[in-house]
């Protein structure tokens, strides 16, 4: 390359005085973070007026050269939405394309933007304000998706279905009170999530590079026109941090790991094998060899982009673990796997929203299965221990009538009175088991009797159901 050409491609830089030759193309590439970054673009305008208002009322810069800069990134972000930016790799970054082009239109009032500030804390900034906005979006979701729990749960309070433990058949609940447990999973969610915010609602711009700025700035007057609640108090800590980021990543996590567990059940329960729902068939695909398949492909792909989010969890907190004080360029990386949980985040949450009113549910093959493997064995257990007997003796002598129940491979309620007198080991002739015991043996009596707070029973889901709807109204 010429003397020439690299006087030109150096000058293309906004840091080029120093150095005596051009970066490397592949160098350039591999540095450059415009491919991702570009996302930032409205809320880096919206962080560099703020700041240039700032600039202008505390005399740091003219009041004309605010006026160019409003009217320049007007002209920026009219070109940005309509897709007609020229964004050029050797500017490296969202950031500096912008005020490439500020200064392109209106001349040295763009270059007395960056006065009092670094990329360091602009960045920091844009992110923050970006993710901002993102997290009340998927709060927004989050909340139709728990309304459709909320909704499923009162359809559903008296619906009767199998709970299990290690997979197993253990007791009769409601299927509105299964749905009401991810109801109260998903509501931590949003608490972490609007937690989360808090965090990430302060503002960093000011530090500038790292220390701060001689300029005789005010950051909180910033801080309020952007709408954050505070500014980060430490330069050091400013430019550097992305707990911010971390922390919705762990979040998003914790999310995406209740979404894989209802998906989990969605697939069982679609299965033939349980046949308890169906969903909507723009929710499923089919199979390109076996034309009878209908499959989960939501809930599967659901459930395996939880990984990602995991992974990308994982990748920030590794990113930052060996960080000195302040910024490095290792942040750069922070972008990518934050931008990715949100999209996925921001999808999943959306859709399942979008699924879960229309899931179908087949009552008669799911009271069936709460019929099947002695789900009412606990109950019978109960009944004779309010009948004077001792709970390790009611669970031994439930067992000895389970086991002649699979010998005659019939179901509790199928014994006669005297034979479960006798497989419970008790006095025909003394015993206070009367047959009134059979309803307890069923699973509408089983669910009707945990009437109390937390409890299956219908009346204590359309109880939850109620709080939580006034809880949401008031959120």
């Amino acid at each position: 390359m010429s003397s020439t050409k690299n006087s030109l491609a150096n000058k293309s830089k906004a840091w080029s005085g120093r150095f005596a030759e051009p970066v490397d193309a592949l160098v350039q590439r591999y540095t450059s973070s415009l491919r991702f970054d570009q996302r930032l673009a409205l809320v880096d305008i919206a962080g560099s007026l703020a700041h240039a208002e700032m600039l202008a009322a505390q005399k740091i810069i003219s009041k004309a050269d605010f006026v160019a800069i409003k009217k320049g990134m007007a002209q920026i972000e009219k070109e940005i939405t309509a897709g007609k930016f020229d964004w050029q790799l050797a500017l490296e970054d969202v950031h500096l394309n912008i005020e490439a082009r500020l200064t392109k239109l209106i001349g040295d009032a763009g270059k007395r933007l960056h006065t009092g500030r670094s990329r360091n804390d602009q960045v920091a900034t844009d992110i923050r304000l970006w993710l901002r906005t993102e997290i009340d979006h998927i709060l927004v979701d989050l909340k139709r998706l728990r309304t459709a729990l909320l909704d499923q749960a009162e359809k559903h309070a008296a619906t009767i279905m199998p709970g299990h433990t290690h997979l197993q058949v253990a007791q009769p609940v409601t299927f509105g009170h299964h749905m009401m447990a991810y109801y109260e999973m998903f509501t931590r969610d949003a608490e972490r999530l609007l937690s989360c915010r808090k965090r990430v609602n302060q503002l960093p711009l000011g530090a500038a590079a790292l220390a701060g700025t001689t300029y005789p700035i005010d950051r909180e007057r910033v801080a309020k026109t952007l709408g954050f609640d505070g500014v980060c108090q430490n330069s050091l800590d400013a430019v550097s941090d992305r707990d911010f980021a971390i922390e919705f990543c762990a979040a998003a996590s914790i999310l995406m790991m209740h979404v894989s567990r209802l998906s989990e059940e969605l697939i069982l329960w679609l299965s033939p094998r349980f046949g308890f729902i169906d969903l909507p068939d723009r929710f499923c695909t089919g199979s390109s060899i076996m034309p009878q398949k209908k499959n989960p492909d939501v809930p599967e792909l659901a459930r395996g982009k939880t990984g990602r989010v995991n992974g990308n969890l994982i990748a920030l907190l590794t990113l930052m673990k060996g960080q000195p004080l302040a910024y490095n360029k290792d942040n750069q990386e922070d972008k990518e796997p934050l931008f990715d949980t949100v999209d996925t985040v921001a999808e999943t949450v959306q859709i399942f929203a979008d699924m879960v009113p229309h899931i179908s549910v087949n009552q008669e093959l799911m009271l069936g299965a709460a019929e099947e493997g002695f789900a009412t064995a606990t109950d019978l257990a109960d009944y004779l221990v309010k009948k004077g007997m001792p709970f390790r003796d009611a669970h031994e002598a439930v067992a000895h009538a389970v086991k002649l129940c699979v010998k005659k491979n019939c179901a509790l309620s199928d014994l006669s009175l005297t034979e479960l007198i006798k497989a419970c080991g008790l006095n025909p002739k003394s015993s206070v088991v009367s047959k009134d015991v059979f309803i307890v043996l069923t699973p509408k009596g089983s669910v009707e009797a945990r009437n109390h707070l937390g409890g299956t029973a219908p009346k204590q889901v359309i109880a939850a159901v109620k709080r939580a709807r006034t809880a949401l109204k008031n959120n």
